[in-house]
């Protein structure tokens, strides 16, 4: 297992935690980190990515809610809910993670905590999510043709 895909598991079952008990994010962490034996820099970069989710949390949301127009947020399963939060905050506020990464990652997280489909939901949400993100970063290149 890659370092940042530990990193990505920790986060998701710290934030997982925090969203059935508020609890304390620092100390869930630190458990975890403990049990999965992980590093300095694993634990660093789940601690960005939790924070990073609990920072933006209401924008990631709403980005959410649009690109899931069938679904509504309390609608989703909290796994696949907490997965789509941290690769939407990667998308979006972490700049230095491909995008291909991000979506990859949370995909297999999903397989391997979610339900049958949850890899097939994540990867449609995070599709829309990351075309609209490349729009925004590379506006004239999304932006529609004018007719010569």
């Amino acid at each position: 297992m890659g370092r940042r895909h530990l990193a990505r598991e920790l986060a998701l079952k710290v934030l997982f935690e925090l969203e059935t008990d508020g609890g304390d994010a620092e100390r869930s962490l630190q458990y975890h980190v403990a049990e999965s034996r992980a590093d300095a820099e694993v634990a660093e970069f789940a601690r960005t990515l939790i924070q990073g989710v609990r920072d933006h949390q209401t924008e990631i949301d709403a980005h959410l809610a649009e690109a899931s127009s069938n679904w509504g947020l309390d609608q989703m399963a909290k796994v696949e809910r907490t997965l789509l939060r941290i690769a939407s905050f990667e998308i979006r506020y972490l700049p230095s993670v491909p995008l291909k990464a991000a979506i990859n990652e949370s995909i297999e997280l999903a397989k391997t905590f979610g339900g049958p489909d949850s890899g097939k939901f994540v990867n449609g949400i995070l599709g829309r999510i990351a075309a609209d993100a490349e729009i925004r970063r590379h506006p004239a290149e999304g932006a529609p043709r004018k007719a010569e």
